[in-house]
C-alpha cells in the first residue's frame, strides 16, 4: 500500500484545516459576528428580564411575543401579546393603544427579532428587545404561563 500513509485523527484534521486556513476561517468568525450583532441591533436596544419586569410593573411597556402560536401556547410571559413576526405587518394595529408605551419584543433566544423591530421603529413605536428571548426568562425561572 504505497503512499497510504496512516490517517489523522479527525480532530486533528480539523486543527491542521485551520491552521492552514486561518484567514478564511477568520474572516467567516467576523462576518458571523457582524451578522449577529446586526440582526441584533435592528431588533432593539436589549433589556434585561429583571429591566422588562420593572417596565411592566410600572406599565411603562407592552411586551409583543414574536414566536409561532403554538410556542407562545407552550409557554409565555403573563400579559404578553401574540403577533407571530411573520404576521406584524397585518396586525401592528393591534399595538396602536400602545403608542405611549415601549415594545419589548421577544422570541425564543432574542435572536431573531430583528425585522419586527425594524417594522415597528419605522412605524415610530419605541422598541427594545429582551435579552436571551424567553430561554433567557426561564433560565432565570421567571413565571410563565401556558393558554
Amino acid at each position: 500500500m504505497a503512499g497510504h500513509g496512516k490517517r489523522k485523527p479527525r480532530g486533528v484534521e480539523f486543527f491542521v484545516f485551520i491552521s492552514e486556513q486561518w484567514l478564511l476561517v477568520s474572516v467567516l468568525l467576523v462576518l458571523i459576528y457582524v451578522f449577529t450583532w446586526r440582526e441584533k441591533q435592528k431588533g432593539g436596544k436589549g433589556v434585561s428580564a429583571q429591566e422588562a419586569t420593572r417596565m411592566l410593573n410600572s406599565d411603562s411597556a407592552v411586551l409583543v411575543d414574536v414566536r409561532e402560536a403554538a410556542d407562545f401556547k407552550a409557554g409565555h410571559i403573563v400579559d404578553a401579546v401574540n403577533i407571530p413576526h411573520n404576521k406584524l405587518a397585518e396586525r401592528f394595529v393591534e399595538l396602536e393603544p400602545h403608542r405611549e408605551k415601549v415594545v419589548v419584543l421577544v422570541d425564543k433566544m432574542g435572536q431573531h427579532v430583528g425585522n419586527a423591530g425594524r417594522a415597528l421603529r419605522e412605524k415610530g413605536f419605541d422598541v427594545r428587545r429582551l435579552d436571551g428571548g424567553m430561554a433567557e426568562w426561564q433560565n432565570q425561572n421567571l413565571p410563565v404561563v401556558k393558554k
